[in-house]
């Protein structure tokens, strides 16, 4: 007869739990290692929205460059000219 320990369980029951706990950490683990896999997938991300990407870094390039007051001295230049 197995001894049961204070809560009413014994060790056989106990160490079942214990092996059904690893065996749910190892699934939680693993399907942790999948999202992270596809959370830092960056290269993935930039290929689905290439064309907002490369929208948004012409946009950000033109701003970052001056680009409206720079077009508009250009264009008031240009009127003069002529």
């Amino acid at each position: 007869m197995a001894t049961t320990s204070l809560n009413g369980r014994t060790p056989e029951t106990i160490r079942r739990e214990i092996e059904t706990e690893r065996e749910q950490l190892a699934h939680a683990v693993e399907d942790l290692r999948e999202g992270l896999g596809a959370a830092t997938d960056v290269a993935g991300k930039l290929r689905a929205n290439l064309p907002v990407v490369a929208a948004s870094a012409l946009g950000a390039g033109f701003f970052l460059a001056g680009g409206i007051g720079a077009t508009m001295r250009f264009l008031a230049r240009k009127g003069r000219e002529r």
